[in-house]
């Protein structure tokens, strides 16, 4: 076996080699490559007359496969895995002989038991005193890819022990090991003199350049039984440089899956909260599909914190089980929400505690049941110790049940909030759905060649300080497409909308209605025809391709003003999107509280070009509406749909090539020659070189439409500050490069409206096939979820197969 092939640097002077795993375990194949109650076939053991003092007999094998013991029976393996009663076949150019009656393997020597399979240029057979010898350019492959190669292997007492010179061993994921000498104990525990252990590739021109990063140890011990790899007085080398020393460093196995134990520690030394931080996991590993982390944290400002992950993959589905208690002894840090305005963080210090949690069990194949569970005893918690859904406005419960059928869906559900961001939001503003039903239907086409599908959502909406309301709803709708010889594309529609409700304290938020308690309801029937005309053409010698379609359609409903808007209840309709995704859709409302009435006619041209991979797409529209929308609800001002002639709306998608893209969407008020809704996003450069730009405008910010002023800001308009009447007009840009093992990046985002940046940031670094070390720098200077604007600062490296380190 060539030394070019399988040596990538010569045995016995063992070259740059560390990692949280070594392949030791390759070994462990060795010693089991054949059974320790293996006989030699009697058929060729030397007879009771054979003169042991005579010259060895040696003879060419012939070109056939034996077996040895040949009354072994064989076990088929299960997995990767080789039981010992598996038989040993061997091939080999010549077997003798000696004078002592060892059986004598040469040339080209190859045995394999199951899935493992052991190569040498001889292999020798001591019967009586139960030892293998493998001599000369060994090989040994074992089911997980491990190749382990020495020059000579001595195997004994029922393949238990194993001594071995100079040793080296390839694993997965690149990681080797080499080591001046090897001895294994009763199976389990393998000892290595001077080992050297790397994930890096070896320099095939320059065997003998260090690699970039190696662990070089007086000693390693590989414990099968623990899973273990302990390295004695071991120095971590940087291109060749020593910088770092471990007295004694414990890492996992890597042939291990999963193994309990210490994980990689976190240190942070300056966080805006907690001061230095400092936390070190423990995974345990429960059973084969239950495991958990232990997380302990400590700070230097705040108390400790312990927090604990269970997770459990079930037959029929999952469950995962997140939470930890602290004791939070930050004060005087106040609560502030997005605008800079002092809220209410909630419990501000001392005993606290969070869960975050989900789970989905199948109970069969068309139901399942699952829920989300996510709670904290403060925002203020959430803020100091950064945990899971930390930044939101809210977080969101829930418990449901699943249904699956052909053509139908059904789901069953509570949801529960709490607030967060309580400068805006109140938790006695937010609703509690209990219970909420959704039910899909979409049937087969029938005679008629339409296709009829059923739809419904109710629920129950309770808030302690706001309406009350119940839900019923049924909406049917019948399509029937169909394309005439002229090559149209017709779509004819039936809908018919029906919504009962009680509703309770409507005067309250979010409604604000003079109306009390009472029933009420709306039914709407919605008839529509849309008619797509596509014409093709190519170009560019039949490379390409040009799509022309104009479309029309026609919506006929009663209308619906807003007086009769104003007797029911909203709960999921608080925006009208009207834009080039909605222009041809029957309600432009984001839920059914509220329906798109009156006739309406909608028109737009849509184009495609497209060529050798390359495509530019584009959509121009409008609507012609019968009783547009001037008044009503303050989210309408800027809908598109005040007039007649609503506000054109359009959308481009272009990537000519692979050097630059765009896509970017509006709608431009012709009115008062202003743009009341765009935004854009366009990316150009080389693979080693790009630029980025977006930006995003809208006249208001409905995401805050539950906000409240204030009494006070009521009272002095100069001073009102209501996040919904705010512009959003924001502009990003960034730009990413990259030059041999080396990239960066940088980002940009700034508020036109506000007049300031929102943030900034980047990252430098260098990767190669075992490294990667990256520098963060990032400035935040809004509010988020309560955090002030600060500075960030961080650096990572991560080491092929030992994990990620740094903050």
């Amino acid at each position: 076996m060539p030394l070019s092939d399988d040596f990538p640097f010569r045995v016995g002077k063992p070259r740059s080699l560390l990692s949280q795993a070594l392949a030791g375990s390759a070994l462990g194949a060795l010693l089991q490559v054949m059974p320790a109650s293996a006989q030699i076939p009697a058929s060729a053991q030397p007879s009771s007359q054979t003169n042991t003092e005579s010259a060895p007999t040696k003879t060419k094998a012939p070109q056939r496969i034996r077996t040895l013991p040949p009354n072994t029976q064989p076990v088929t393996p299960t997995g990767n895995d080789t039981t010992s009663s598996e038989p040993v076949t061997y091939l080999a150019d010549h077997e003798s002989y000696d004078k002592t009656g060892q059986l004598v393997l040469e040339g080209n020597v190859r045995l394999w038991q199951g899935n493992q399979t052991l190569r040498a240029d001889t292999v020798t057979y001591d019967r009586a005193a139960g030892i293998i010898r493998a001599i000369h350019h060994v090989a040994l492959t074992q089911p997980d890819g491990t190749i382990a190669y020495a020059d000579q292997v001595e195997l004994s007492h029922g393949m238990k022990d194993a001594v071995s010179s100079a040793l080296y061993i390839r694993m997965q994921n690149e990681a080797k090991v080499s080591s001046s000498g090897m001895r294994r104990s009763n199976g389990r525990v393998t000892d290595f003199a001077n080992p050297i252990y790397t994930a890096c590739p070896v320099c095939a021109a320059h065997p003998d350049r260090a690699p970039f990063w190696e662990i070089r140890a007086h000693g390693m011990t590989q414990d099968k039984d623990n899973q273990n790899l302990e390295f004695d007085r071991a120095w971590l080398r940087v291109l060749g440089i020593p910088v770092f020393y471990f007295p004694y460093l414990p890492v996992t196995d890597p042939s291990s899956k999963r193994h309990s134990g210490l994980m990689n520690f976190n240190l942070e030394p300056n966080d805006r909260y907690l001061g230095t931080v400092f936390s070190v996991p423990y995974y345990w590993v429960i059973d084969g599909h239950q495991d958990a982390t232990f997380t302990p944290l400590v700070s230097t400002k705040s108390g400790p914190q312990l927090s604990t992950i269970y997770r459990n993959r079930l037959n029929n589905g999952y469950i995962r089980l997140e939470g930890g208690v602290a004791d939070d002894t930050l004060r005087n840090q106040p609560f502030y929400n997005a605008f800079g305005e002092l809220g209410n963080g909630g419990k501000e210090h001392g005993a606290q505690a969070y869960i975050a949690s989900r789970g989905e069990f199948n109970l069969s194949p068309h139901w399942r049941v699952g829920f989300n569970a996510n709670r904290a005893t403060s925002a203020n918690y959430m803020r100091d110790y950064s945990l899971p859904g930390y930044g939101n406005d809210t977080l969101n419960s829930n418990a449901y049940l699943e249904g699956f059928g052909v053509g139908s869906y059904l789901r069953l559900d509570t949801q529960v909030y709490q607030g967060l961001n309580q400068g805006i939001i109140n938790n006695r503003d937010l609703p509690y759905s209990l219970p909420r039903f959704t039910y899909e239907f979409q049937g087969e086409p029938d005679r008629l060649g339409g296709r009829l599908s059923i739809h419904t959502t109710d629920f129950v909406i309770l808030r302690k300080h706001g309406a009350n309301d119940q839900r019923g709803e049924l909406a049917m709708q019948w399509d029937r497409p169909w394309t005439n010889s002229w090559g149209q594309q017709w779509v004819v529609t039936a809908r018919f909308d029906s919504m009962l409700y009680h509703s309770t304290r409507m005067h309250e938020q979010p409604l604000y209605e003079e109306s009390g308690s009472h029933m009420s309801g709306q039914f709407q029937p919605t008839v529509a025809v849309k008619m797509n005309w596509p014409f093709l053409r190519t170009f560019a010698r039949g490379h390409g391709s040009q799509v022309f379609e104009p479309i029309v359609q026609l919506i006929a409903a009663p209308n619906t003003g807003n007086a009769m808007h104003r007797q029911l209840p909203n709960e999921d309709s608080f925006a009208y999107e009207f834009n080039d995704t909605t222009l041809f859709a029957l309600n432009r409302y984001m839920g059914t509280d509220r329906l798109d009435g009156g006739m309406r006619a909608n028109v737009g041209i849509h184009q495609n070009w497209s060529w050798n991979g390359h495509s530019i797409d584009m959509l121009i529209g409008e609507s012609f509406i019968q009783h547009p929308n001037k008044g009503g609800p303050a989210y309408m001002a800027y809908s598109g749909v005040n007039h007649t002639f609503s506000d054109p709306v359009g959308r481009i998608t272009m990537t000519p090539s692979r050097y630059f893209d765009l896509t970017a969407r509006g709608r431009f008020n012709p009115y008062n020659k202003n743009f009341d809704y765009g935004e854009g996003l366009v990316s150009a450069g080389l693979p080693f070189f790009r630029v980025m730009a977006g930006y995003v405008y809208e006249p208001i910010t409905s995401y805050y439409y539950y906000y409240t002023p204030r009494i006070t800001e009521l009272a002095n308009p100069h001073v009102l500050r209501n996040p919904y009447l705010s512009k959003t007009s924001e502009i990003s840009g960034g730009v990413t490069g990259r030059w041999r093992n080396f990239h960066a990046a940088y980002y940009t985002r700034r508020s036109l409206s506000r007049k300031e940046f929102v943030a900034n940031g980047g990252a430098i670094g260098y990767s190669n096939d075992c490294l990667t070390a990256n520098l963060y720098i990032f400035r935040q200077y809004t509010r988020i979820g309560g955090r002030r604007p600060n500075l960030n600062v961080g650096f990572s490296i991560s080491l092929n197969s030992l994990g990620t380190f740094g903050n």
